[in-house]
This record gives structure tokens, C-alpha cells and sequence, in this order.
């Protein structure tokens, strides 16, 4: 079932009937009152906009980013390649398959494109900033992020002549999302765009890694030297990954920073950043120095199957909160408590794991233990390109 939010049902209308949003609420209302509230204010919507004659959605029509919706089957989609990733092979009980994504995005959005089999293989053909026109796809919805997959019924049109598709620009207002502030107990797989303030309470490592220094792409080891899928042997550059443990008091989160937040956190640059791979002693001292720290992080939530928990992909960290705007926030939040909850106590703080007092100066030694099982856990974890969105990069 497709579930169209009121807003674009509106907007179909306004656009097809050539309503004022006044109008239009005027008649919802008085069709919630003709149906004596047997019906939502969407269903009302609905039925206005059959009424209408309005389409809300035609099969093989052209979308916009914003109007993809779960569910939806031969969408079609005109956008802009913004990343390629690898393409995967897999073998299940029906044979071998290949699946492959991309990052498309448009002036409304961007969304994530999953091609599979033969689709894969067009990925093969594509570079960033090409213009696709993608024919018959179909959205499918993952935690809670909605994604157009391709398979062998659909198609794809590389560059159609005179097809020109423009994308938002990071920090406009259509690619900015709104950060929902909670506490890091209440977060659950499906915040795409959660805010936590919480204290810095581990640090491990960072892990370098290969890419191609021409699409940023993870570059493979093979016999003969590194290979970049879209450019063949190359002489790799390096990429990175930080990983913490935040603490607000109501639990602990594992906290996943690329390249750009661990930047942000660190407050250096890239070429900063890349002496801690030639010296990495030199990181020891940094790693006390954030221990502590309250820091304000934007990210999503990502359930790590492997480990079955909850971790947060920070997608921006700030190391210097506002004291003061954060005072005026626990103040409206306690005035909108009843009294009895202003009353209660303040839970206290929930350690990180391999926190202990007595492992306190090995927590962040490269040669203890716990550094070790958080190298190893890295290894195991899944750091390919496929889970991590733009922002992400």
C-alpha cells in the first residue's frame, strides 16, 4: 500500500485543480464533517482529489525525489549520479547474482539506487555527475530509508539528449534534514536524523584505509597491487574511520565518524589527520584529550546485525556546544514535565564498555586488550560503501 502524506496530496491538487491551500483545507473540512469523522483528514483528502478527477499517482510519470514513496512500482526518475559503489557478487539457492548502488539525487533530494543483475552491470558505464532517467523501478523501504530498486524488467538511460536534472546543494534547504533531539535510550533503528549531546567516554583507534585517489572508491588488494573497479591499478590514497562511545546518562551509543566528523571532532586537517597512520603513538595523547568532552552529534541510527545493536553514523559532530543554548533547552524541556517527573532523579551515568577504573589507562593504549577487540571488531564490521550515506562521505 502506498501511503501518500497529506502535504503532497494537497499539492497534486493545488497543481491539477488549481486550489489555494485555503481552498482546499475548506473542503477537507467539510468533508470530515459530511462523514462525521469516520475518516482521516488524509482519506478526506483522497476522496476530494477523485472527486477532482486528480491523479495523485500515474504510473510511468516522471518523479521528483520528495514524491518517491514505499511501495510505489514503475516509477520512473530523471537524477543526477552523485557516488558509485562496487558492485557485490552473491550466490543464493536460485544461483549466482550481482547487486550493485548508487546515490542519485535531484533539486527535491537524493535517494539511494539498487540495481540488480543486469542492472548491475551498467554500473560499469556510469560516472559521477551523468544524468540518468531511470524506467520501471520500484521503492522498497530500509530502516526506514526509502530506496528505488532496478531489476531485470527495468531500465536505464545514460545521458538522454536534452534531459538537464540539477541537485541541491548541502546546506540548501532541500538537502538539509531536521535533527530530532533525544536521549541515546530512546533511539531506535528507524531515526534517520536524530541529535544526542553526550559525553565522550571511549576512543578507539583510527583505521585507515585504501581508496582510488580519482573516485574516492575503496581500492582492493590483488596480486599485482591495488585496483580501483572504475579505474584499474592504481597507487592508492587514504581514507579513514573513528570510532567512539558517547554517554548521556540514560545509556551509550557506539558513535561511527568518517573522514569529514573525525575531522570536525579532531579540529585538523586532512593531511593532520594522516600523520597519526605513519605515527600512530602520536594519537595517544589526542585520544586522553577528548575523553570527557561533551560533544553535540547529528547522525542516523544503523542496527549492526553482526553485533545486534544499535550504533550512530555521525553525519556532523560539534565539540563546542552552546552552553547557554543548551541551558534554554533543559529549561523548556523541565517546564513541559509535570512535577512529579521534574522531581525524579537524575539517573546516574552508564559506563562504556571496557570503562573500568582499572583499565582506565588501557582503554586507550593500542596494545590492550580492549584496543585490540575494538581493532578486531572493526575488521568484522561492514565498511563498505553501500551503508554509508552522502553526508557519510
Amino acid at each position: 500500500m502506498i501511503n501518500i502524506p497529506l502535504s503532497q496530496i494537497k499539492e497534486k491538487i493545488s497543481q491539477k485543480a488549481g486550489l489555494s491551500e485555503e481552498e482546499i483545507n475548506a473542503k477537507i473540512k467539510d468533508k470530515l464533517k459530511q462523514l462525521s469523522g469516520l475518516i482521516s483528514e488524509e482519506g478526506a483528502a483522497h476522496i476530494i482529489a477523485n472527486e477532482l478527477g486528480v491523479k495523485l499517482f500515474t504510473p510511468g510519470e516522471a518523479l521528483q525525489v520528495k514524491s518517491v514513496l514505499s511501495g510505489m512500482r514503475n516509477v520512473d526518475l530523471n537524477a543526477k549520479v552523485l557516488q558509485i559503489y562496487e558492485t557485490r557478487e552473491f550466490v543464493t539457492a536460485r544461483g549466482p547474482g550481482k547487486v550493485s548502488n548508487i546515490l542519485v539525487g535531484d533539486e527535491t533530494g537524493i535517494i539511494r539506487v539498487v540495481m540488480w543483475n543486469k542492472q548491475a552491470e551498467n554500473v560499469g558505464q556510469l560516472k559521477e555527475g551523468d544524468v540518468l532517467k531511470i524506467v520501471g523501478g520500484y521503492v522498497r523501504e530500509n530502516q526506514g530509508r526509502k530506496e528505488i530498486h532496478m531489476n531485470d524488467l527495468s531500465k536505464l538511460i545514460i545521458n538522454p539528449a536534452g534531459l538537464v536534472v540539477n541537485v541541491a546543494e548541502r546546506g540548501s534547504a532541500a538537502a538539509q534534514k531536521e535533527y530530532v533531539r533525544k536521549k541515546i535510550a530512546e533511539i531506535s533503528e528507524m531515526d534517520s536524523a536524530v541529535q544526542v549531546l553526550a559525553t565522550i567516554v571511549q576512543v578507539f583507534d583510527i583505521n585507515f584505509f585504501e581508496v582510488c585517489p580519482q573516485c574516492n572508491k575503496r581500492a582492493r588488494l590483488r596480486e599485482d597491487g591495488f585496483v580501483c573497479q572504475s579505474h584499474g591499478k592504481v597507487s592508492p590514497t587514504y581514507n579513514y574511520v573513528l570510532n567512539i562511545y558517547a554517554d548521556d546518562g540514560s545509556d551509550n551509543v557506539r558513535v561511527v565518524l568518517w573522514r569529514e566528523q573525525v575531522e570536525q571532532l579532531l579540529g585538523m586537517n586532512r593531511d593532520q589527520v594522516l600523520g597519526f597512520k605513519e605515527d600512530p603513538a602520536m594519537f595517544e595523547s589526542v585520544k586522553h584529550d577528548l575523553l570527557g568532552n561533551i560533544v553535540l552529534i547529528d547522525g542516523r541510527a544503523n542496527k549492526n546485525q553482526t553485533f545486534d545493536r544499535i550504533e550512530l553514523v555521525a553525519s556532523k559532530i560539534n565539540k563546542n556546544p552552546d552552553p547557554e543554548e543548551e541551558t534554554a533547552r533543559l529549561k523548556e524541556e523541565a517546564a513541559k514535565q509535570p512535577a512529579k517527573q521534574a522531581e525524579k532523579p537524575i539517573p546516574a551515568p552508564v559506563k562504556a564498555p571496557e570503562a573500568k577504573p582499572e583499565q582506565a589507562k588501557t582503554a586507550h593504549n593500542p596494545e590492550s586488550a580492549p584496543a585490540k577487540a575494538a581493532d578486531q571488531e572493526f575488521e568484522e564490521m561492514n565498511l563498505e560503501e553501500e551503508l554509508v550515506d552522502l553526508e557519510d562521505l
